[in-house]
């Protein structure tokens, strides 16, 4: 298919999903197989050994279990935005079906589509795009680069890391000469206590 034919949009969150607390946009599966079919045989497989973990996992998404005779397996996951999406398990294995399972699960429900740009405001600026010299000095302007003072980072106040480093330096000073004068006290009281004897 050629590029023209695909339709293309801007990047976009479904109802800003996230914002408050993430809900999954996958609302129900059905699982359409025939209990006889040998092309089913994938899907009958995922029912018995993968469909209950998938329902404790995910206790937002209902699953529905359509037997129908004759007929091939698909997989019809229904979003909360309206949008039905047909997928055909015809011949899959069950750890495939798996990982279609979970796809289908984390999708948005949105149609895959080409994207327009890489980013999209819905309220845009009318200062333009943020750039490194935003709301510096103009007199910046005129100067040459590579200018050493100016790729330095500017050192306003102490860091955390140093103002500990000097407390503890001044707790150790402090007890050092408490220890200091006590053993100079316990000294003293020797040389008394022996000029008495």
């Amino acid at each position: 298919m050629s590029n023209r034919a695909i339709p293309f949009n801007f990047v976009k969150n479904v109802m800003q999903n996230g914002v408050g607390r993430y809900m999954c946009q996958l609302q129900r599966v059905t699982l359409t197989f025939c209990k006889s079919s040998g092309a089913s045989r994938g899907m009958r497989d995922f029912i018995e050994q993968h469909m209950l973990d998938f329902t404790k996992s995910n206790p937002g998404v209902v699953v529905y279990v359509k037997p129908r005779r004759h007929r091939a397996p698909a997989l019809v996951a229904e979003y909360l935005n309206g949008r039905r999406e047909v997928f055909s398990t015809n011949k899959m294995e069950a750890d495939e079906i798996c990982k279609w399972m979970e796809h289908l699960r984390t999708r948005s429900g949105e149609e895959i589509v080409r994207l327009a740009k890489p980013w999209h405001t819905e309220t845009p600026s009318i200062q333009g795009i943020w750039h490194p010299f935003l709301n510096k000095d103009p007199s910046l302007a005129p100067t040459s680069f590579p200018a050493p003072d100016l790729y330095r980072a500017k050192k306003e106040s102490k860091s955390a890391t140093e103002i500990l480093v000097e407390d503890t330096k001044e707790s150790k000073s402090a007890t050092e000469i408490l220890v200091e004068d006590t053993l100079a006290r316990k000294v003293a009281d020797v040389d008394s206590i022996s000029s008495k004897e």
